[in-house]
C-alpha cells in the first residue's frame, strides 16, 4: 500500500506539471495519473486503497463544500437578488432537461437513467471556477455588478441542487420507480438541510468563541461534524429526507456569517488540505475508468455534452432575463458556468459502484466531460475576462495588463 500512495502522489504531481506548463487546469493530470495508475493499465494501486474509494471520493467533496461555504458572503447573495438565485438551479435544470432529451437518442438508456446522467454532468466545477473568480474579484473585473461573487455563490449553490437531484434519481433507479413524492423530497431536503447547517454554524461559532484551540482542531471538529451530517441523513432516510452536503456548505455560510476572521483562517487551512484532496479525487476517478470500452462511446459522449452545454448556456441567459448584465457579461457568465470537474469526479463513479447497468456509461460520460470542458472552460475565462467584463479604474485598472498577460 506503502508504494501506491508513493506512486499516486509522485505520479499525479508530475502529470499536473506538466498540465500547468500546457496551460491546462493540473486535475486533468491527476486524472491521467489515476487512469495510468489504475487496474485497466499498469495495476499499481493497492486493492484497499480502490475498496475505500468512494468513502476517499466523498472526503474530497466535503472539502470542497466546506471551503466553498466559508468562503460565501451571504451579504453578497442578498445584494445579488434574484439572478443569484435563478443563477442556483435554472442553468442545472434547462441543462438536465437537455440530457433527458438527448440522452436515450445517443445510448441505450431509459429516460430515467438519463435523468440520472443529467444530474452528474449538471453541477459546476468548483476546482476550475473558484480560484479563477477570486482573481477576478482582486483585480476588479466585474466588481461594480458583483459578477465574480453571482458565479461564486451561484455554482456553490448548483452544486448542491444537482446533488440533491442526483440522489432522488439514483433512489428512484434502485427501487425501480419515481414517484412525484421523490420530487417534493427535494426542497423538503434542501430547507432541512439549510436549517441543520445554519444551526449548527451558530453553535460552532460559540462553541469556538467560548473555547481555545487551535485552528488545525477546529477544521478536525468541522470535519466530524460534516461526517454526522452524511450519517444522519442517511439513518433518517426512510422516513425524512435531508441533505447533508447542503448542511455542510451552509454550516460553513454561518460561520463565515458570524465569524468572518475565523472563516477566511479556516479558508487557507482547507485551500491547504484540498491539495492532497484534490489528488485523491481525481485520482480515484481516473483509477475506475477502463480506456478499452472509451471508444465506443466516444462520439455519442461528444455529441451529449456538446449538447448539455448549449442547453446549460441557453439556461444561463433565461436566469439573468431582467437582471442589470449587458450582452457581454452575460457571454462571459455562460461561458464560466461551462467547466466540469469536481462534482463529476465525486459522483459519476458510484452508479457504478451501485451495480446500475448502465453505471459505466455514465462514468466514461462523466470522464470525458471532464477532459473536455474543465481546460475548455478554464481558458474561456481566463482569455474572455478583459475582454467581456468592466474594470474598476484606479489601482485595479494598472492590473488589467496582468490579467490579459496571463490568459494570453
Amino acid at each position: 500500500m506503502l508504494l501506491s500512495i508513493a506512486l499516486i502522489i509522485i505520479i499525479s504531481l508530475m502529470l499536473a506539471k506538466i498540465m500547468n506548463l500546457l496551460k491546462i487546469p493540473s486535475m486533468i493530470g491527476m486524472l491521467l495519473a489515476g487512469i495510468l495508475l489504475g487496474p485497466y493499465v499498469l495495476n499499481l494501486i493497492a486493492d484497499p486503497i480502490l475498496e475505500v474509494s468512494s468513502e476517499l471520493r466523498q472526503m474530497a467533496l466535503i472539502v470542497i463544500l466546506l471551503r466553498a461555504g466559508l468562503a460565501l458572503k451571504l451579504e453578497d447573495f442578498k445584494k445579488m437578488g434574484k439572478p443569484a438565485l435563478l443563477m442556483a438551479f435554472v442553468p442545472a435544470t434547462i441543462e438536465l432537461i437537455g440530457v433527458i432529451i438527448l440522452g436515450p437518442l445517443l445510448f441505450p438508456i431509459s429516460f430515467l437513467e438519463a435523468a440520472l446522467l443529467g444530474s452528474i454532468l449538471a453541477a459546476v466545477s468548483p476546482a476550475v471556477v473558484v480560484p479563477r473568480m477570486i482573481r477576478l474579484m482582486e483585480s476588479g473585473y466585474g466588481k461594480k455588478k458583483h459578477i465574480p461573487q453571482l458565479i461564486l455563490s451561484g455554482a456553490s449553490l448548483d452544486d448542491v441542487y444537482v446533488i440533491i437531484l442526483f440522489t432522488s434519481f439514483l433512489q428512484a433507479i434502485l427501487h425501480g420507480e419515481f414517484s412525484m413524492m421523490m420530487l417534493v423530497q427535494v426542497p423538503s431536503a434542501i430547507l432541512l438541510g439549510i436549517g441543520l447547517g445554519l444551526g449548527m454554524g451558530y453553535l460552532s461559532v460559540y462553541f469556538f468563541k467560548r473555547f481555545h484551540m487551535r485552528d488545525t482542531v477546529k477544521v478536525l471538529i468541522l470535519f466530524s461534524i460534516s461526517f454526522l451530517f452524511l450519517v444522519l441523513e442517511e439513518s433518517i432516510k426512510p422516513t425524512v429526507f435531508l441533505s447533508g452536503l447542503l448542511a455542510v456548505m451552509t454550516c460553513g455560510g454561518m460561520i463565515h456569517h458570524r465569524y468572518p476572521v475565523l472563516a477566511k483562517r479556516l479558508v487557507s487551512k482547507f485551500e491547504k488540505i484540498w491539495v492532497i484532496a484534490e489528488i485523491i479525487l481525481f485520482v480515484m476517478v481516473g483509477a475506475a475508468v477502463n480506456l478499452s470500452v472509451m471508444p465506443s462511446i466516444g462520439l455519442s459522449a461528444l455529441l451529449l455534452v456538446i449538447g448539455a452545454l448549449l442547453f446549460r448556456m441557453g439556461g444561463v441567459y433565461l436566469a439573468l432575463l431582467g437582471s442589470k448584465l449587458h450582452a457581454k457579461e452575460k457571454l462571459f457568465v455562460s461561458l464560466a458556468y461551462l467547466p466540469k470537474a469536481t462534482v463529476q469526479a465525486a459522483i459519476g463513479a458510484i452508479p457504478l459502484s451501485m451495480g446500475i447497468s448502465s453505471g459505466y456509461m455514465m462514468l466514461a460520460v462523466a470522464v470525458f466531460a471532464i477532459i473536455v470542458t474543465a481546460p475548455l472552460g478554464a481558458i474561456l475565462i481566463d482569455w474572455t475576462a478583459p475582454h467581456l467584463l468592466d474594470v474598476e479604474m484606479g489601482q485595479n485598472q494598472s492590473k488589467r495588463s496582468t490579467i490579459e498577460e496571463k490568459s494570453s
